[in-house]
């Protein structure tokens, strides 16, 4: 299916993700890509991805599989197991919808951000590992590891900041192993725990703001 005509709006690329373009003004140098939490959509990042980047060019992309009133990103078998296939097969069509959308809007993506909570920041990791090298920067707010069998990667390139929630009992636990994961194969990977729960809010933004504007994070005028 060919993407709708507007822009803001409700879009679909041939891949069948449903997202919606927020663009500035003026032609933007940076983008944030956005991948929402279980049973939500597209538009729960959009005031997160605001406070991040107000001048950042925002791509809030809606999962793909059904879940109550909303969407996920992959099949869940428990709150901590899920279905290995349906991973594999959501992170190659999200790659897919990725390579697309650089190609087709001129999007430097070393100069573009993932930022994923939760079910979307496990998509983003898995991606990560899957397809190494599409990813280079990426916040993952309440992740955990998902993968039974990761292949060889190298992510020597990428940068990745992790951040749990002190009181989110059921995720926390699993922030250290998907740090020490993306860590083993190659990635500059820094970790930060804050008063939270699993929910997200002003100072998750403030740290990922913060993250991106580190000259170790941000891209070199001699790599754009």
């Amino acid at each position: 299916m060919a993407e709708e005509s507007l822009e803001d709006g409700i879009l679909q690329e041939n891949s069948g993700f449903f997202y919606r373009l927020h663009r500035p003004a003026k032609l933007p140098g940076d983008w944030l890509f956005l991948l929402h939490g279980s049973g939500v959509d597209e538009t729960t990042m959009l005031p997160l991805g605001r406070q991040i980047a107000p001048h950042a060019a925002l791509v809030a992309v809606r999962g793909r599989i059904p879940q109550e009133d909303g969407f996920r990103w992959f099949t869940r078998i428990t709150p901590t197991r899920f279905e290995q296939a349906s991973i594999h097969a959501e992170a190659d069509a999200f790659a897919g919808f990725v390579d697309g959308i650089a190609k087709r809007r001129r999007v430097d993506l070393r100069r573009a951000t993932f930022v994923g909570y939760s079910n979307g920041a496990n998509l983003v990791s898995s991606v990560m590992l899957l397809h190494p090298g599409l990813i280079q920067r990426a916040a993952l707010l309440r992740p955990m590891p998902v993968l039974d069998e990761v292949p060889a990667a190298d992510l020597s390139k990428a940068r990745a900041l992790i951040i749990a929630g002190a009181t989110d009992l059921t995720y926390a636990p699993f922030a250290p192993a998907l740090a020490a994961l993306l860590s083993s194969h190659g990635a500059k990977v820094e970790t930060q725990t804050i008063a939270s729960g699993h929910e997200i809010g002003d100072p998750d933004a403030e740290i990922v703001r913060q993250w991106l504007a580190d000259p170790a994070v941000a891209v070199a005028p001699s790599d754009r």
